[in-house]
């Protein structure tokens, strides 16, 4: 089990929601708009990105902008122990976003993406082409309403 953490603070979620509203933003300018010394920042940010709050400073791609319109979660029933071999041969499929493992029906959830319904055919193929993978259903995503996020868990401290 993760370790728990001490909540956030006031400074920290403010800090926090500054930094999606301008991901782009300074130290110096952060400081500026929380009124708060640019060390206090720094602090803070060395502390969220220490406890893993904040993961990465990379910019957020977009599939679509990407060329890649389509949007599918594939749940695939692996032979069983098999788990970090069909993981590797993930690992090496571009369009395979992000893989899950689940209970229910299904080993592993995937959320994959293709340039079109043609090219999702041949992305599907190529996922299970590996022997390991007995089974696969897929659910073509038809809209984003809510897109991935965090912001709404961080709370005033």
């Amino acid at each position: 089990m993760p370790a728990q953490h001490s909540p956030l603070d006031d400074l920290d979620a403010r800090l926090l929601r500054e930094l999606d509203t301008a991901p782009r933003v300074g130290v110096l300018e952060l400081s500026r708009r929380l009124g708060v010394a640019r060390a206090t920042v720094q602090a803070h940010l060395d502390r969220l990105v220490g406890r893993g709050v904040i993961a990465t400073f990379a910019p957020t791609l977009d599939p679509v902008a990407l060329g890649y319109g389509v949007t599918a979660f594939a749940t695939l029933e692996i032979r069983q122990g098999r788990g970090a071999n069909v993981l590797e041969h993930l690992r090496e499929i571009a369009e395979v976003l992000e893989v899950h493992t689940i209970t229910g029906q299904g080993d592993m959830l995937c959320r994959v993406v293709a340039q079109s319904n043609a090219d999702l055919q041949r992305v599907l193929d190529r996922v299970t082409q590996f022997p390991e993978i007995v089974r696969t259903s897929t659910v073509i995503a038809l809209s984003n309403p809510v897109p991935y996020r965090v912001l709404p868990l961080v709370r005033d401290g």
